[in-house]
């Protein structure tokens, strides 16, 4: 028996079950065997064969911003209006297969975008090249849905049911659930809030199949049970996504009010050119990076080339080990100006968090 049939079969099970007290125990289990299932499906243990012509891309620039999408909705063309990269373009399904990378400069920062192939459903089942496409999303910094507007909100609903079903979780946070293992003492749940969508039996039947007997869970959230699988696979990945709704221009204004109701959407023409700022802008925010600016003593700021890093990682020392590792050796202190510090310039040490558009000058130990 294939994993994907053991898959279907829990999954009509579950489907089949109904929810109340005395069956949550069962559906516990039964949750937590499916996602040892998927995580299986992904990740074979044995070393099957290559990964496949043209699907590791070397990561250069800031960021890396993937296009997902199904087969012929314009993310090629989308593609080469944005960085001026050639992917194949053509009005059939199936035109791009392997991965087309790109550049595009934005506000100073050079931003790596890769064209991935069209997902077909079921891509997560390894059908078409779907699990390849996935593996290259899962290390992206921001994922665009390339969506047709003129084919109904099912498609959306599609890809994220695909993503999900590889351990990626779309504009989310990582869950508030403290999971610790230990040696003894049983099993022990604290909760600082209360919980309505998950029972204690629940967690323990997660934990017993996972065969794990002692260890101290708190949630600091009102979580579902699928938050605490994702906790214990520990192979979740959380990324944030911008849905692009592609051919705009095919519809009408009273249509495209609507669709600016979509959350975390944004419609766009890639044939011409329409709203491409805003996308740009909406990318921007979304990859929430910091632009630094680099001051020599005694001359002028150099706006032409930030140094670009993301906001978790924008210490002055994560600065000085952008440009060279060797600057920390050296390292005294820092003059800063900018929305970071209260005097302009202000002397900070290393741990100092910069803002966007500091301007940054360091001072070396004679």
């Amino acid at each position: 028996m294939s994993l994907v049939d053991k898959i279907k079969e829990i999954e009509n099970e579950m489907a089949k079950t109904q929810k109340n007290k005395a069956t949550s125990y069962h559906l516990g289990q039964l949750k937590a065997k499916l996602a040892k299932l998927k995580r299986d499906l992904l990740m074979p243990s044995s070393g099957g064969g290559g990964g496949g012509v043209g699907f590791d891309v070397a990561k250069t620039g800031v960021a890396r911003i993937g296009f997902v999408g199904f087969p012929s909705v314009g993310k090629s063309t989308l593609m080469s209006k944005l960085t001026g990269t050639h992917s194949e373009v053509g009005a059939y399904e199936f035109t791009t297969l392997t991965t087309v990378p790109g550049v595009v400069q934005y506000k100073g920062a050079k931003l790596q975008i890769l064209d991935l192939p069209g997902i077909i459903e079921g891509a997560k089942d390894g059908k078409g090249r779907g699990r390849q496409v996935i593996a290259v999303a899962r290390t992206c910094s921001l994922i665009f849905i390339v969506l047709d507007v003129l084919k109904p909100m099912t498609d959306k609903k599609l890809i994220e049911k695909e993503l999900e079903g590889f351990g990626i979780r779309l504009n989310k946070k990582p869950p508030a659930i403290i999971f610790k293992k230990k040696e003894k003492g049983g099993i022990s749940i604290t909760n600082t809030v209360p919980l309505t969508h998950v029972t204690a039996d629940e967690v323990k039947a997660v934990l017993s199949e996972y065969r794990i007997h002692n260890a101290d869970i708190t949630f600091k959230e009102d979580n579902t049970i699928d938050d605490l699988i994702d906790v214990v696979e520990n192979n979740r990945i959380y990324i944030p996504c911008i849905y692009v709704l592609n051919k705009i221009d095919q519809i009408s204004i009273e249509e495209l009010d609507l669709i600016y109701k979509i959350p975390n959407a944004v419609p766009i023409c890639a044939h011409h050119e329409w709203n491409f700022d805003e996308l740009l802008e909406t990318m921007w925010k979304k990859l929430a990076l910091v632009r630094i600016y680099t001051k020599p003593k005694g001359q002028l700021p150099d706006y032409e080339e930030p140094v670009v890093m993301t906001s978790d990682k924008s210490s002055v020392e994560d600065f000085c080990n952008n440009i060279h590792k060797s600057i920390m050796e050296q390292f005294k202190c820092a003059y800063v100006w900018g929305a970071s510090v209260k005097h302009n310039p202000q002397k900070v040490g290393k741990e100092h968090i910069l803002q966007d558009e500091d301007v940054v000058q360091i001072v070396k130990k004679i």
